[in-house]
């Protein structure tokens, strides 16, 4: 998968009758479904029982099994409310007829408010002085360890350049925060509806996140001695956006403890409108040998 246009069609899932949707997995470099890609066609089964005046704000997740790459998805939609400005979803995932994945959404007409948003870092380096995935793969490939380099060799449609760029060779305790910037491969995304912009954020948001908890031990951490998976997901979800150009993604972690990693932040244009926020919280356990 290596364009936005394989990205949206598969967030596009299957109509199989009586809110039950289903969708295939691609793998992103785990022998397991991507979160990301279970919370984005969810996104896409609830939205597909909403009316088209309401837009997703919200969105609160577990991962309770690990998903299989080689068989689909099943999302079946509960409707649970149908105010007069919101509408509530029950999203639950399942293989095999066992539960992986539930999720509640919420739905809000457009109205006008008060405003304020988190302040942007406008001294952030740009993007145009770092080094993509795809860069680093090229330059460094050769002396990455083979975990690593098999991570960045995966085809993606979607570019990341860290604003940080640790040395796999020299390994040292960093801050607990992570920013990177990211943007869609091509141009087919140039006319998206705002839905489907949503999606493809929820996919992409699940990348990355958990880096800033494990930043401040990234000394001894490593993918070979830590076990690590999602727990939970949300995301909220305030001003409309366009993938012409970069985006920031800035995460913060408040808490490591009890092989449990906390991570949140915001998700910002590269004029600094802030679009979304974040939270989740992930497995980091140890793996003694």
């Amino acid at each position: 998968m290596q364009t936005s246009k394989e990205l949206i069609a598969l967030l596009d899932l299957k109509d199989l009758g009586e809110n039950n949707f289903s969708g295939n997995s691609y793998t992103i470099g785990s022998p397991h479904v991507f979160g990301g890609q279970v919370l984005a066609q969810a996104v896409n089964a609830a939205y597909r029982t909403i009316p088209e005046n309401r837009f997703l704000h919200s969105l609160h997740a577990y991962f309770l099994e690990v998903g299989d790459l080689t068989i689909p998805i099943n999302y079946h939609v509960a409707e649970m409310r149908n105010g007069g400005s919101f509408s509530t979803r029950r999203v639950t995932a399942s293989q095999n007829g066992k539960t992986i994945f539930i999720m509640a959404a919420s739905f809000h007409i457009k109205e006008k408010g008060f405003e304020h948003q988190a302040t942007f870092d406008s001294k952030i380096k740009q993007p145009e002085d770092l080094l993509s995935w795809d860069d680093m793969l090229a330059q460094f490939g050769d002396f990455l360890p083979k975990s690593t380099k098999a991570f960045l060799s995966v085809k993606r449609p979607i570019e990341f350049k860290p604003v940080r760029v640790p040395n796999p060779m020299d390994p040292k305790d960093l801050p607990a925060n992570e920013q990177v910037w990211f943007r869609l491969k091509g141009k087919e995304h140039t006319n998206l509806d705002y839905r489907t912009k949503q999606e493809i954020l929820t996919y992409i948001s699940d990348y990355n996140v958990l880096n800033a908890a494990f930043n401040p031990n990234a000394s001894t951490y490593n993918f070979a001695n830590t076990q690590t998976a999602s727990l939970d997901h949300s995301m909220w979800f305030f001003r409309d956006f366009d993938f012409n150009d970069w985006m920031l993604f800035s995460a913060e972690s408040p808490n490591a403890f009890g092989a449990r990693g906390l991570a949140k932040g915001n998700i910002f244009t590269r004029n600094g409108k802030l679009v979304a926020s974040f939270a989740q919280e992930g497995l980091m356990r140890p793996v003694r040998k």
